[in-house]
């Protein structure tokens, strides 16, 4: 098949896109350019440092028996998830300037609450109690989030902040008010 062309002022440009998209960029969109191994290695580095300051701000806001038990008895396949939260979501989001850690955790908070994923909500609570969140914060924030989340969401969170709080008061003496 011959392309068709059109002049430009410049040069002559195939106008059959077709052609041009699926003999010449494709291929280039499919495959990410190659590391070189001076690249691979800083790369390898600037991980490495996401993942231990991750790792370190994980443990003081979730609890070192947590992060412990967490990666522990992750599997082969799924280790690279729990490296990748380590190294993104603690290493690059929890220590960025900005928001402070109290408020990081009420956002995770509303968020959780909203996308209903009660497992990580308790993490959560857990973690803004030691991030210095009153009760009235941690309940205005899961009450915020469920008028636009829905009622359904916002109530199984409360059933699971209730219940870590009250762990935290039998296990660990917890003993804030409202």
């Amino acid at each position: 098949m011959e392309a068709e062309t059109t002049w430009t002022g410049r040069h002559h440009v195939g106008v059959n896109s077709m052609y041009i998209s699926s003999t010449l960029l494709t291929p280039l969109i499919r495959t990410p350019p190659a590391m070189s191994d001076d690249q691979s290695d800083k790369v390898k580095a600037a991980r490495q440092v996401l993942y231990e300051a991750g790792l370190d701000l994980r443990r003081a806001v979730t609890g070192a028996e947590h992060v412990d038990r967490s990666t522990r008895n992750v599997s082969d396949f799924s280790r690279p998830m729990q490296e990748l939260a380590t190294e993104l979501g603690w290493g690059a989001i929890w220590t960025r300037p900005g928001l402070s850690r109290q408020q990081r955790s009420l956002l995770n908070l509303a968020m959780l609450t909203a996308l209903g994923k009660g497992h990580e909500l308790g993490v959560h609570v857990r973690g803004a109690v030691r991030n210095g969140c009153s009760l009235l914060e941690i309940r205005e924030t899961m009450l915020h989030a469920s008028a636009y989340a829905g009622l359904p969401a916002g109530l199984a969170a409360f059933r699971v902040a209730e219940g870590v709080l009250g762990e935290m008061r039998e296990k660990e003496g917890f003993k804030a008010k409202l």
